[in-house]
């Protein structure tokens, strides 16, 4: 069985926060997690919708962050709803909340906008403020840990392991200038054992000239993230593990909602749900194994690049992009 990780960045926009300050919280909410637009919602509840029509389960990676600026019940808004679904929720830290905390602020006046921006020490600290807001906001103690922006290091890994939070997700192969600054390369796909934690790396396809595309619903079409995991469950993956966000199924504006993306994630669960020798798992109830056995080189575990394919996806990605960008 392939264990598919649909996982979902989900936070609030620091930029919205900055323009409205700590009034705009409901604006916010109602942009970045419920994704309200005057025809309906394309946020998390929407996503929620989806995977429990299809009997998937998701990972929400939550940013307790914003309590800094409007306390526990921003997070708590966020997080009952997703355990009343019966979906799994994990931490995720987005650094920018630092420089509107004030006082509040865990390490004093230092800010930054990544994970990596800090010592071990100071991500240690962060970590902890993550786990003990997540967990006042009613979420089980987080065992999985992204960071904002995909943007650790290494020592974002130790001070996770010292926090003993087991799994990191922020290793993205697909994106060859991504923030993260974890010591792993491209040829690293599968979940290994790194620096005391289980790094679980974002999947991927291969792309044009030997380059990699990471497994995102706005960066693959529909039927690249569908031969994705049928080829990841023909070679005998253990496990693959998409990207979304909570705002991901909305215009770039966040007013209206892209219908192309939408109908991309729709028809995602749906052909996962019906497809023999997968299934969809979380980090609480069945997390990602360290893959031991022999397996195949990084070129032959990765869906072979193909440029029709690729055509049609950068052709429906112009039409999303001129109907939706902005």
């Amino acid at each position: 069985m392939t264990r598919i990780y649909i996982t979902v960045d989900t936070e609030y926009s620091s930029d919205h926060f900055a323009k409205n300050g700590a009034s705009g919280r409901a604006e916010n909410f109602d942009q970045s997690i419920r994704g309200l637009t005057p025809d309906g919602e394309a946020g998390i509840f929407h996503q929620m919708d989806i995977l429990d029509r299809h009997g998937l389960k998701a990972v929400f990676f939550v940013d307790p962050m914003p309590a800094l600026v409007w306390g526990t019940e921003a997070v708590t808004d966020i997080v009952a709803p997703i355990l009343s679904r019966g979906h799994d929720v994990q931490l995720h830290i987005h650094c920018e909340w630092l420089q509107f905390a004030g006082k509040a602020n865990p390490l004093g006046n230092r800010t930054g906008n990544n994970m990596k921006d800090f010592s071990e020490a100071d991500q240690f600290t962060l970590i902890g403020y993550g786990i003990e807001q997540l967990m006042a906001a009613g979420a089980p103690r987080p065992i999985a840990f992204r960071a904002g922006n995909y943007g650790a290091n290494d020592d974002t890994l130790r001070a996770l392991a010292r926090q003993g939070v087991a799994y990191e997700s922020s290793h993205c192969p697909g994106i060859a200038h991504s923030d993260c600054a974890i010591s792993l390369g491209p040829d690293q796909l599968l979940p290994l054992a790194y620096l005391g934690v289980t790094e679980v790396p974002i999947g991927s396809i291969a792309a044009a000239g030997g380059k990699q595309r990471h497994a995102q619903v706005t960066a693959l079409s529909a039927r690249e993230i569908c031969e994705t995991v049928r080829h990841a469950r023909d070679i005998g993956r253990e496990s693959f593990t998409f990207v979304s966000h909570s705002f991901e199924l909305l215009s770039r504006d966040r007013k209206r909602i892209n219908r192309i993306i939408d109908q991309r994630f729709e028809r995602a669960c749906a052909y996962f749900a019906g497809l023999p020798g997968v299934d969809t798992a979380t980090f609480s109830d069945n997390p990602p194994r360290i893959e031991t056995s022999p397996r195949p080189s990084a070129t032959a575990m990765l869906l072979p690049h193909d440029f029709a394919r690729t055509a049609r996806r950068m052709g429906e990605q112009a039409l999303s992009n001129t109907l939706y960008g902005s």
